[in-house]
């Protein structure tokens, strides 16, 4: 039971914080998602040592061991759009095909290109 707690008390906290990372976003006119500005808040807080990893660690292997239940929705999200899918299909995969090829044969590239500079 007071474990149960515990994570409870540990994901109000991991709540909390992510609400301040969406309120700052939204009184900042930040143009970041909140959620970002909450990683980012949580990281830092971490690292000064303001928040012990103990404080969060046991809601937070929970989030991390259930984290395929979080793209459920997702996909079902998906379904829905299943007709613009096998519209374009072909569009859609030679999309992320390139946009996956090129950058990766830039960066070859450039680092070849930066060896042969030193070498």
């Amino acid at each position: 039971m007071t474990q149960t707690l515990k994570a409870l008390g540990q994901l109000a906290l991991l709540w909390a914080i992510y609400l301040g990372g969406n309120w700052l976003v939204a009184a900042a006119g930040l143009p970041i998602p909140g959620n970002v500005v909450g990683v980012l808040a949580l990281f830092s807080l971490l690292c000064l040592g303001v928040v012990k990893l103990s404080h969060v660690e046991l809601a937070a292997d929970f989030l991390l061991k259930h984290l395929v239940f979080f793209f459920v929705p997702i996909a079902v999200g998906l379904m829905e759009w299943g007709g613009v899918f096998y519209d374009y299909g072909l569009v859609l995969a030679a999309a992320i095909l390139v946009s996956a090829v090129l950058p990766l044969l830039a960066v070859g590239g450039l680092s070849q290109l930066l060896r042969r500079g030193r070498g």
